[in-house]
């Protein structure tokens, strides 16, 4: 069988797809995999934060096009830029392990976050994250950026955009090997990550049940329940891009599942955060919501 995969076409994009290409063809040497690029209305438009433009639907609208129409067997993207809800008939496949989940910072001389001078400059297309490190630091400025990773890096060293440092996801800087020009790891209870940052979400047709069986093969456990925990939080939050929402999940030694969440307004003067345990993800990500008011 051969099986087109849909993707953007950015570096990170590319990378993540090639590794859901090469894992598949290895583990099903019957089949062949092509990489199909599709560009999307996000990818056009770089000069707005995404808050101001529209929802993460921006970023996958045609490539779900693509996968209803058959034009496409599957589609590749970054979980944490997926929307809360996805059109009829398409669903995700299990999750695959995850990736470093944290955020970081690639600074251009400082050290760390607690060295930058006060009034340094960080530039981050995240609300989530200019609010969750203002609330640490009220002497530093955050401005909009949007781009790939490339180009993120690029503006932090011209000098015409006077920034001090850039935020980013560890797992986008390590699939793309360049891992080593991060300055400073964010603990993840500190600066809580987007929910399920650091999973691939592979999205196919609801009906395509030998697809799934073969994506699914190649799940892991652990992985696939913090998803959904945070995936459930992240809908009941509303799914959108226009309010500051974190969910981290890790899984206990007794297989029990612990969320940090998140969520607040759009000027980040009230940013409210609770913990969950529990045992049943969808159950975690609903009590997560209720306690914050959100169901």
């Amino acid at each position: 069988m051969h099986y087109k995969i849909g993707t953007r076409g950015s570096k990170l994009a590319l990378a993540q797809s090639e590794y859901v290409r090469k894992r598949l063809e290895e583990s099903f040497p019957e089949d062949t995999f092509e990489l199909v690029i599709i560009s999307t209305t996000g990818d056009k438009i770089t000069d707005r934060p995404l808050a101001a433009i529209g929802s993460k639907g921006l970023f996958v609208r045609e490539i779900e096009e693509e996968l209803l129409s058959g034009e496409i067997n599957m589609a590749v993207h970054s979980m944490k830029d997926m929307p809360g809800e996805m059109p009829a008939g398409l669903t995700f496949a299990k999750a695959w392990k995850r990736e470093d989940c944290r955020d970081v910072l690639v600074l251009k001389s400082s050290d760390s976050f607690e060295a930058l001078p006060a009034g340094a400059i960080l530039g981050t297309g995240s609300l989530r994250r200019a609010c969750q490190l203002a609330m640490i630091r009220q002497d530093i400025q955050f401005t909009a950026i949007r781009g790939n990773v490339d180009t993120r890096i690029n503006k932090l060293h011209d000098e015409e955009q006077r920034l001090d440092g850039i935020v980013l996801a560890a797992a986008g800087m390590k699939r793309l090997g360049r891992e080593n020009e991060i300055t400073q790891y964010l603990d993840p209870e500190m600066v809580i990550p987007a929910p399920a940052q650091g999973v691939l979400a592979i999205e196919v047709l609801e009906e395509d049940k030998e697809l799934l069986e073969k994506i699914n093969s190649l799940s892991d456990y652990n992985s696939d329940r913090e998803a959904k925990a945070e995936r459930t939080f992240l809908m009941a939050a509303g799914g959108g891009c226009h309010m500051p929402v974190g969910a981290y999940c890790t899984t206990k030694d007794n297989g029990d599942l612990h969320m940090t969440a998140l969520y607040g307004n759009e000027d980040c003067t009230r940013l409210l955060r609770i913990e969950v345990t529990g045992t049943e993800p969808e159950a975690v990500g609903h009590e997560a919501a209720r306690m914050l008011g959100l169901e």
